[in-house]
């Protein structure tokens, strides 16, 4: 009877020992455990390096001086010199136009230059008030200045009085503080006395570098250059107003920025008929305000 007693017992060991190998984990400790190694890992894992990149170059602009060229337009074509010019001026990213490409009409920009009064400006005035046509007016502070009713005549008639600087300077010879003291003083003139301002300015003589393009973009100008234009400036040598008509009405072409001198009388008389012949070919005047760069 012990024996037997002593055999159960030894059975029952065996079978507790079995049941106890084969208990498994559970799951949610395997979990636990996976979970805090991938922790663990994570944070012994070196921070990833942020790399900052290089700032791009600001572009550098040339001070070489620049003599704005146009060349002769014929047969109602745009002449290549300005072409080209409008060309350098879109590529290079400046907020400047010689010619309007854009456009599908046959439009005309009609700009003057003014730099002093010769007695000719109110006889251009009527004329364009007659026509219905919207001019710019390039004005020196000077000319603003002696002339104020002259200047308030052109802003109540709906033209552009355009910046053309103080002293009538060229931009490729002076530093980019003088023309900022050139551009701002014509500028702060307007705002002060005619409660006006417009964002065109064109270069005395032409002449002009990319550093003075960049700066009078940054100023917040259209830099307003021409396609076409004759010697008309010169009073020694005026040749009478069918001379003049004949030089406009020639090199016209869609598209042109047209200069002329207020100064001369050949202009003055000649206008009219340079209007009219000029919309009797299909052609429309339209305001700078008008122009679309992009």
């Amino acid at each position: 009877m012990k024996y037997f007693i002593k055999i159960i017992c030894l059975t029952l060991c065996l079978t507790m020992l079995t049941s106890c190998k084969r208990m498994t984990i559970p799951q949610y400790e395997t979990i636990t455990e996976s979970t805090t190694e991938i922790t663990t890992e994570e944070q012994t894992k070196s921070p990833e390096t942020t790399v900052t990149p290089e700032p791009m170059a600001e572009k550098v602009f040339s001070t070489k001086k620049i003599a704005h060229s146009y060349g002769v337009a014929k047969n109602g074509v745009a002449n290549e010199i300005s072409i080209n010019a409008q060309k350098f001026f879109e590529t290079n990213g400046f907020n400047a136009f010689c010619l309007d490409t854009k456009s599908k009409e046959k439009v005309l920009y009609l700009t003057f230059d003014c730099g002093y009064e010769n007695g000719y400006t109110s006889k251009i005035l009527d004329t364009l008030k007659e026509k219905n046509v919207n001019a710019a007016f390039f004005c020196t502070l000077p000319q603003v200045k002696e002339n104020p009713d002259l200047i308030r005549r052109m802003i109540d008639e709906g033209h552009i009085v355009g910046n053309h600087s103080v002293t009538h300077p060229s931009f490729a010879e002076i530093s980019i503080e003088q023309m900022t003291q050139e551009v701002k003083g014509m500028e702060e003139y307007l705002q002060k006395n005619f409660n006006y301002s417009e964002p065109y300015f064109r270069f005395p003589k032409g002449e002009y570098s990319e550093v003075a393009l960049n700066q009078l973009n940054k100023l917040g100008y259209t830099c307003v250059f021409w396609s076409s234009a004759y010697a008309d400036w010169d009073l020694n040598n005026q040749k009478g107003k069918d001379y003049a008509y004949e030089k406009v009405i020639s090199r016209l072409h869609p598209g042109s920025v047209i200069l002329l001198h207020s100064v001369s009388p050949d202009n003055a008389n000649a206008l009219p008929e340079i209007i009219d012949e000029a919309r009797r070919q299909g052609y429309k005047f339209v305001s700078l305000r008008d122009y679309q760069q992009n």
